[in-house]
């Protein structure tokens, strides 16, 4: 899904980067415009919607939050360097009768709270984009949706990844193809989890034990004095799965926190299970 908006500028890798030995941020990167189906591209694959909140680093002369709110009915806010571009995204949401769900604000990007996004764009240069992994992961909650324009998160892997060619791009990389990268904030679940099984699972309490990296998650249970492997293990946001091992059944479960809460389906019939981190 594509729209038009002709009144809206572009987003881009203008940005406030973050400056080890200095209080005040620089500007690493020149202005470089995303074409307009792009920008539209980039919210329809993170399936933005109105209960979203979306936060554009470097957000040039608004293009993405303002599309965001005009066209998708979301709120938020973007963080942008320099202060002409900022007066100018700021007057076009108030143009567009946009301006009390949308603000955008001369900031460094690296001291921007970014925990009130559910989504992230940006349009960056990739030694940026890979300097944010860390902030993410400590600011973002679990299921956020981050989109990235042309340079991928080094080590994540994304959940979709778009590629095509637009004669828009070559006066800007001075090639055809566009990249678009679409990740997911995962929840933290390495450890060791006491867990409450179905009596036909286990009779007595299991231990869950779980490695992570990243989104990559690997596992065993042991069940009444035995190890069973996970096989298929994902995670999705907050959102958790798996196999046992040579067993029917699929486990899935919410992360909420220290605490996982979920059912086990199998031969059409659901049973609740539980695990609590460390219990």
């Amino acid at each position: 899904m594509r729209y038009a908006l002709p009144l809206l500028s572009a987003a881009c890798v203008s940005f406030a980067a973050h400056a080890l030995d200095k209080e005040v941020p620089v500007n690493a990167g020149p202005y470089v415009p995303s074409p307009s189906s792009v920008v539209s591209d980039m919210l329809t694959l993170a399936e933005v919607g109105p209960k979203d909140f979306v936060i554009d680093l470097g957000s040039g002369d608004g293009r993405i939050v303002l599309t965001a709110a005009k066209v998708f009915g979301a709120r938020g806010f973007g963080v942008e360097i320099k202060d002409e571009l900022v007066r100018k995204s700021n007057e076009a949401a108030q143009n567009e009768g946009l301006a009390d769900r949308v603000k955008f604000m001369k900031q460094d990007l690296f001291k921007t709270d970014m925990s009130q996004a559910t989504v992230i764009t940006m349009y960056l240069l990739p030694d940026t984009v890979n300097l944010l992994k860390d902030k993410f992961l400590a600011e973002l909650r679990p299921g956020t949706r981050i989109v990235s324009h042309d340079y991928p998160l080094t080590g994540w892997i994304p959940e979709k990844y778009v590629q095509m060619d637009l004669e828009d791009k070559v006066q800007i990389s001075g090639v055809t193809t566009t990249l678009i990268y679409l990740y997911v904030v995962p929840a933290k679940v390495a450890g060791r989890w006491s867990a409450q099984m179905p009596p036909a699972v286990s009779r007595q309490p299991a231990t869950l034990s779980l490695k992570q990296q990243l989104t990559r998650v690997s596992g065993s249970v042991r069940l009444d004095g035995k190890d069973v492997a996970l096989e298929e293990v994902k995670l999705r946001g907050d959102r958790l799965s798996f196999k046992l091992a040579g067993r029917k059944g699929e486990f899935s479960g919410q992360v909420k926190g220290k605490q996982i809460e979920g059912v086990v389906e199998s031969g059409g019939s659901k049973s609740p299970w539980s695990a609590t981190l460390g219990g």
